[in-house]
């Protein structure tokens, strides 16, 4: 599945803050990256669809003096964003809702996720979260949560699916950063939730996951200021610049979460 699917709607590393950025500094921002996604042409000839809900996953090493985040390139031979580099993630499945966690999502991670959302719900919210996740260890074999009980080897040579591998997600650990809809009229729409794990909860990894026949050819740890430079969906780069805006404000639960969507004849920034 496409890491990044609201990337056809188509930043220094800033010091950890104990005081979230000023007004002025947010709507700087706010009017700078709406005006960036707003530079595009789009193809908008296509039938109006529903856009279908998804997850994408950004996995943060803070280990170091800057951040780094994980970002996988596509395969050429992909009709939707070919040789882009992306965050894993793509469709939520209905048997999402069902999959076993080692934690749950913080209580404002789930409120702030039911707003302005169909059918609200917190199963459907915690759906999101594990869809995550689980587009993660299926695209780069990483295992986020406990591997106690985790069957990674598969059998024959063959990985096993997330389902029978056991994977137990750590999702207390998850913040929720930003959402997007792809406008419409486009050839593909979806409606993705960004969220981010930090790398201390991968605790293993199943090989031969990344390849050069696999949907991620290759997997790239950068600095926030390097990452921005690749060649990437423009909805990427601006979730880039608000992860560093978080960061940046103490990367709490607290702060508000940006909304991106469709309306009129451009994108639209509110928060949730």
């Amino acid at each position: 599945m496409p890491n990044d699917p609201a990337a056809n709607a188509d930043a220094a590393t800033a010091p950890l803050a104990e005081t979230a950025p000023d007004h002025d500094q947010a709507e700087d921002l706010a009017r700078r990256l709406t005006d960036e996604l707003n530079r595009f042409d789009r193809d908008m000839s296509h039938p109006n669809s529903q856009p279908r809900d998804a997850a994408t996953l950004i996995v943060i090493d803070r280990s170091g003096d800057a951040p780094k985040v994980l970002l996988g390139l596509r395969h050429q031979r992909h009709k939707f964003l070919p040789g882009k580099f992306v965050f894993p993630g793509g469709r939520v499945e209905v048997s999402d809702r069902s999959v076993t966690a080692a934690t749950e999502l913080d209580p404002r991670v789930t409120a702030r996720l039911m707003k302005q959302t169909r059918r609200p719900s917190a199963a459907k919210s915690r759906a999101f979260a594990i869809a995550a996740i689980r587009e993660t260890f299926e695209e780069t074999g990483l295992i986020l949560g406990p591997t106690a009980g985790v069957n990674a080897a598969g059998y024959d040579g063959v990985p096993v699916s997330f389902a029978s591998a056991g994977v137990r997600p750590d999702l207390a650990a998850m913040h929720f950063i930003a959402r997007a809809i792809t406008p419409p009229r486009r050839t593909r729409r979806f409606d993705t939730r960004f969220f981010s794990l930090d790398a201390e909860t991968i605790s293993g990894k199943v090989e031969g996951i990344v390849g050069p026949d696999a949907e991620l050819i290759e997997l790239v740890w950068l600095p926030l200021t390097e990452a921005e430079r690749l060649d990437m969906p423009p909805i990427t780069k601006a979730v880039l610049a608000e992860l560093e805006h978080r960061i940046a404000g103490g990367f709490t639960h607290d702060l508000p979460v940006p909304f991106y969507r469709w309306i009129g004849r451009g994108f639209t920034r509110s928060l949730l």
